[in-house]
């Protein structure tokens, strides 16, 4: 009998999928789950894989290693997909992905099947990963090609088989959740001109009723990577728990954004990332101090590259590792402390040090302290103003009494 791995989340859409599975191939069905933080969807999820015809159940922490070898390398990167999104989802999809073809592997199965949908960018993630690492095997996406046509036939499915699932019809929103933050799409969301109700978010206070009092936290990094807060050494899960706990309890780290997806349609989801909001922002700051100019800049623009590269599901490719490369050494002077204030919803900086801080406050101050050498100025402002003077120079001259020379000889018989 053939053996199938299902990418096993516990909601709504995997729950139905591996009873499906069973019924339509007659294959012995074994689900994996990796852990990366999703609280909520863990409990009971081997109980509910059983219970829905699995035969056996795989459950693996994953962590600490999804923090530390595919959050913080996009942190260090500064990619933000279109500017904005930290790109919890997209940034667990590869090493889920991992997990299952050592699960397959294991288990000498010869198949994997996800729960991704036919528009989205997930399908695209799970299947180049599982490609790129484990060619012989074979993917299927029963949500392809399956008989539902809606989540309300796959909540009818599932109430018909006894499979208990989260969602509902008054409650019809699918939720994505790991440690780095929250998706919440479908229902209302579907319409970006309604505002999310309040039921929507899972983590954040409304910043309108956070604290009238800000929180202050003081970061370090270590080249690039958060290590501690308050002076307090922590562990990657623990900080990343912690600040999520924080930030969350201020309002801190709601988006709401219409995005482009991979295959080529926008969707409008609303976000929940308090600890990667913060830690983004902090590292910016940490990065204005220590970064020279020239390498900030072409940082900026590689950082656009390497989260169109994540979100498209390209991590396991030549490009991220030699774009790696770069971050790394960029980031051996990051390393510092950051002061951020929390306060209803938004973040701003509180001050920032560090032993690579390119900031001379002899350079840059206006009192009689001042070192800078002003004399030097006026030479620099010739030379660097020269290609302008002399382009300008020449066009007010070509134009004398309203006629272009240059253009009226080209123009003539010859």
């Amino acid at each position: 009998m053939e053996k199938l791995v299902v990418a096993y989340s516990g909601g709504l859409d995997t729950s139905v999928m591996v009873k499906w599975l069973h019924e339509k191939f007659n294959a012995e069905v074994i689900t994996a789950t990796g852990d990366l933080g999703q609280a909520r969807e863990l409990e009971g999820v081997q109980a509910k894989a059983y219970a829905t015809g699995a035969v056996k159940a795989h459950v693996k922490d994953l962590k600490k290693e999804f923090l530390e070898d595919y959050v913080f390398p996009t942190l260090k990167a500064g990619a933000l997909y279109e500017g904005v999104y930290p790109m919890a989802t997209s940034i667990g999809r590869p090493l889920l992905a991992k997990y299952m073809v050592e699960v397959a592997r294991q288990e000498k199965a010869s198949v994997i099947a996800h729960g991704c949908t036919g528009k989205g960018n997930d399908q695209v993630r799970f299947e180049v990963s599982i490609a790129a690492l484990a060619p012989e095997l074979r993917c299927i996406a029963p949500l392809r090609e399956w008989e539902f046509r809606s989540r309300e036939e796959e909540i009818a499915y599932a109430r018909k088989h006894g499979i208990p699932v989260a969602a509902t019809a008054k409650n019809p929103y699918s939720i994505d959740e790991n440690i780095w933050g929250t998706a919440i799409e479908c229902g209302v969301l579907e319409d970006p001109m309604v505002e999310p109700p309040a039921d929507a978010y899972q983590l954040t206070v409304d910043p309108a009723l956070a604290p009238d009092a800000p929180a202050y936290v003081e970061i370090e990094f270590l080249d690039g990577a958060p290590v501690a807060l308050g002076g307090t050494p922590l562990s990657a899960v623990e900080l990343v728990g912690m600040l999520n706990r924080i930030g969350g309890a201020h309002g801190v780290g709601r988006m709401d954004l219409v995005e482009n997806r991979l295959v080529g349609i926008k969707s409008r989801e609303i976000y929940e990332a308090p600890a990667a909001v913060i830690l983004h922002f902090a590292h910016t700051e940490l990065e204005r101090l220590t970064l020279d100019k020239r390498v900030m800049n072409m940082k900026a623009h590689m950082a656009n590259e390497y989260a169109d590269m994540v979100y498209n599901g390209l991590w396991f490719s030549p490009l991220r590792n030699a774009l790696d490369a770069f971050v790394s050494e960029t980031q051996k002077s990051v390393t510092g402390t950051v002061r951020v204030k929390l306060f209803k919803g938004g973040t701003a900086i509180a001050g920032r040090k560090s032993v690579y801080s390119l900031y001379n406050a002899r350079l840059a101050t206006y009192t009689a302290e001042d070192t800078f050498d002003h004399g030097a100025s006026e030479g620099f402002i010739k030379i660097f103003g020269l290609p302008v003077k002399t382009y300008h120079q020449v066009h007010a001259g070509a134009g004398t009494n309203g006629e272009d020379v240059a253009k009226k000889a080209a123009l003539e018989p010859r």
